[in-house]
């Protein structure tokens, strides 16, 4: 229950701490639910603009040799929005033969295949997160390994959803910073009206 409690609080403060979250209307019904949701379609707008406006030459770079290139980052979004969306919103993704491929080679398959796949997978979870509401966040889902008996709190992967988001934004701002490509959330916001 101690854990329980810990994911529930953390999961009320994140919307508090995200950079330009929007505000659940005050009359939601499922404010937490809402904020996560916001806060997944920012992520993932910023990121897919940010793949598109990668040019496709660059999808082999990386900083260091140790770290992930970003072929690499496109790729694992896709699997990790697969596996944290299905499990948090009940809906099974459906494997095709190439999904079985190593992450290796899937890093390598062209930009335009890259970012179909990476647009897909986030109409996927955005198909999940409107399965949910703020009743269902404390709904103990199986976790880890299939058959370990293991379970959490919803909200802990649909947390980890958006926290993922925001980890491989921050990667993918700085790499394109580091080939003078100016990231999506830094562009100038159109004027109001």
């Amino acid at each position: 229950m101690k854990r329980l409690t810990v994911v529930v609080l953390a999961a009320l403060a994140l919307p508090a701490v995200l950079p330009a979250q929007q505000p659940a209307p005050a009359n939601s019904a499922n404010p937490v639910t809402q904020a996560f949701t916001a806060s997944g379609r920012r992520y993932a707008g910023w990121l897919m603009a940010a793949f598109d406006s990668i040019p496709a030459s660059k999808y082999g770079y990386r900083p260091t040799p140790i770290q992930m290139t970003v072929g690499n980052v496109a790729q694992h979004l896709e699997s990790a929005n697969y596996s944290l969306c299905s499990g948090f919103g009940g809906m099974p993704h459906a494997m095709t033969a190439r999904d079985s491929l190593a992450d290796s080679i899937k890093a390598q398959w062209p930009k335009d295949t890259l970012t179909a796949r990476l647009r897909a997978s986030f109409a996927f979870c955005d198909a999940a997160l409107a399965t949910l509401d703020d009743g269902k966040m404390g709904d103990m889902i199986p976790a880890g390994p299939p058959g370990s008996g293991r379970t959490a709190a919803r909200a802990r992967f649909v947390l980890g959803y958006v926290t993922d988001l925001v980890d491989h934004w921050s990667q993918v701002a700085n790499y394109m910073r580091l080939n003078g490509l100016v990231p999506p959330s830094a562009l100038p916001r159109p004027a109001a009206r």
